[in-house]
């Protein structure tokens, strides 16, 4: 099941180092979401479904181009339930028996934006449609598609991220020009 939400509109840091482009937007499609497998014949009372939370590109591009780490926070019943992601892929996997919401915290390079971004995901371990008994075979997939729009980035950013697959990149306003990248 997929869920559309929100675009996210962040203003990038701004570190004096590099000029900011008026009137210049990037954008970055990411999912996030779960995937969840029960477990079956292995599962036990406090262990019947395997899953993972994420976050990546749109049609699975890697972020690290903007992203620096992810925390995803879950339920308080687990061991170390803060677990910092600091490269990519950014998921996490795990096995449990029960549904809670999961925090998710998107931290950005310096030159991207010095806020972080938080969103929130349900966990769903069973499916929507209750017709028979769960199979280990279909996973539940519950996820979110979101845009993160940067607004005015700095030189740098733009030409770093220019002709990364996941970036949605203007043109340039007419009269502004770039030195080429490298």
């Amino acid at each position: 099941m997929k869920h559309f939400g929100l675009v996210v509109k962040l203003k990038p840091h701004y570190n004096g180092q590099s000029k900011r482009l008026k009137d210049v937007e990037i954008s970055f499609p990411i999912v996030y979401g779960t995937i969840s497998f029960w477990l079956g014949k292995k599962a036990s009372e406090y262990n019947s479904h395997k899953w993972t939370v994420y976050v990546r590109g749109a049609t699975n591009e890697d972020l690290s181009v903007i992203v620096k780490r992810v925390v995803f926070q879950l339920h308080p019943s687990f061991n170390n339930p803060t677990r910092i992601v600091e490269s990519p892929p950014f998921e996490l996997s795990e096995s449990g028996w029960g549904e809670f919401e999961i925090a998710i915290n998107i931290f950005f390079h310096n030159d991207v934006c010095d806020k972080q971004l938080d969103l929130y995901h349900q966990l769903k371990l069973y499916p929507e449609e209750d017709n028979g008994p769960q199979s280990t075979k279909k996973p539940v997939v519950i996820e979110t598609y979101d845009e993160i729009v940067f607004f005015e980035p700095s030189e740098a950013f733009f030409l770093r991220v220019q002709n990364h697959p996941a970036a949605m990149v203007p043109r340039l306003p007419a009269g502004l020009n770039l030195p080429p990248p490298g």
